[in-house]
């Protein structure tokens, strides 16, 4: 009996293990997806973050955890930004997108693209840049995300004088 009740819990673990991770949703139209982020993100005067990768992707399954465990980042995201993961994959690469945003695959995946709230593309990010070791840096992260938000682009901070 405890031979069996073993085995069953390893195949219990290990079917919650192979479990594929589902961030991306490879039906979406990536298009109507930004489209509605837009109107949030105009509301709420906000940016738009896109999250470019795939469920097959380890470092974007990294990317969202990290965030979503560091109060400060995930805090920082939810004052400053409308967030959308755009799936590429071979079952929908969505090309239109990505055409449309200057081609963010070239630096890999993930990648984090930043809209305005009008629609205009106002920053591309090669995570690599804020990597660190097998994960991300929590310092470089906060400040990429810190400087670009929409107090951070706010033309009364620049003013001479």
């Amino acid at each position: 009996m405890k031979l069996l009740l073993s085995i069953t819990f390893c195949l219990f673990l290990m079917s919650c293990i192979a479990q594929p991770v589902r961030l991306y949703n490879l039906e979406a139209d990536a298009f109507a997806d930004i489209s509605k982020g837009l109107v949030r993100a105009k509301a709420e005067n906000k940016h738009l973050f896109l999250q470019i990768g795939g469920n097959w992707c380890p470092w974007c399954v990294k990317f969202h955890n990290f965030c979503a465990n560091n109060k400060s980042i995930d805090s920082l995201m939810n004052k400053s930004y409308v967030s959308i993961k755009v799936n590429y994959s071979k079952e929908n690469r969505n090309y239109g997108i990505l055409k449309k945003l200057g081609y963010p695959q070239r630096f890999g995946f993930p990648v984090f693209v930043i809209l305005n709230k009008n629609g205009e593309r106002i920053h591309t990010q090669n995570s690599a840049y804020i990597e660190e070791s097998d994960s991300y840096s929590k310092k470089k992260v906060f400040e990429f995300l810190n400087n670009w938000t929409p107090d951070a682009l706010d033309p009364n901070l620049y003013k001479e004088k």
